[in-house]
């Protein structure tokens, strides 16, 4: 293929530029965070929305993703003799897996979408080149405070979501499959561990920020005309639901193998 210059453009040489450019915003928001002016106000407003969009369908999605974590561990426990470990199947799954994707991907779908349509409106409409002609960095200005917003909310989702699943859990295990709660809650206790928590953290944490700078990303570069700002929309929650499932085989493959079980 001959690009526009006449050199001929490799193969995977456009994705692996989107790649960099990609990765060179990660850095400049990294960046820019740690810099003066820091856009406090932006960034409650930005939080307030990201949380109203999501909370109510964090919640919702949450109680039936633990059921039926739930009701598949209690039946599989059940046919192997090992319904004791129900609850600590099920809580582990839930608050180490479960819990960070779902908040992501709500995260993503919901306010990440809504970023990246606003970005990709003001670019459109030249408001970013405007305001690098007035010498205002739009990464600092605009991209930060999102990316930082979607960081915090997504954090503090997943804690919510990890509560709501868990108790979704021991719901329908005690009442529907006929467990008890105290073994339930005892073999949760034996086998749950303060870094499955951390690891979960860390998880909402990095799928919270891939998700801020992939929206800001997308919208910052969208095609020409309201058409292309659609496009982005949707490229963007598709590039971040990639990205989020590549990082969470990584970051739970670095943690099996660096954290021991707990002995029972």
């Amino acid at each position: 293929m001959v690009g526009e210059t006449g050199s001929i453009a490799l193969p995977g040489t456009a994705a692996l530029t989107q790649v960099g450019r990609l990765a060179t915003l990660s850095w400049e928001v990294l960046r820019a965070i740690f810099r003066r002016p820091f856009q406090f106000r932006e960034w409650i407003q930005q939080c307030w929305f990201f949380a109203s969009v999501t909370i109510l369908p964090t919640a919702l999605v949450a109680i039936p993703f633990g059921a039926v974590i739930a009701l598949q561990l209690g039946s599989l426990t059940t046919q192997i003799g090992a319904q004791s470990f129900t609850g600590a199947a099920s809580a582990l799954a839930i608050v180490q897996q479960a819990s960070p994707l779902i908040t992501a991907l709500l995260v993503a779908g919901a306010g990440g979408s809504a970023v990246c349509a606003d970005i990709g409106a003001r670019k459109i409409r030249e408001e970013i080149d405007a305001l690098e002609v007035l010498g205002v960095n739009p990464v600092q200005r605009i991209v930060v405070p999102r990316v930082l917003a979607a960081i915090v909310v997504s954090v503090l989702l997943n804690g919510l979501v990890s509560v709501v699943g868990v108790l979704g859990g021991y719901f329908f295990n005690v009442v529907l499959q006929g467990g008890t709660p105290g073994a339930y809650l005892a073999s949760f206790n034996a086998l749950a561990q303060v870094p499955d928590l951390w690891v979960s953290e860390i998880k909402a944490f990095l799928y919270g920020f891939v998700a801020g700078v992939v929206a800001a990303f997308r919208g910052l570069n969208p095609a020409g005309g309201p058409k292309g700002v659609g496009d982005a929309v949707n490229q963007a929650v598709v590039i971040t639901f990639l990205l989020l499932f590549l990082i969470n085989v990584v970051l739970t493959a670095v943690y099996l193998k660096i954290v021991p079980p707990k002995a029972l």
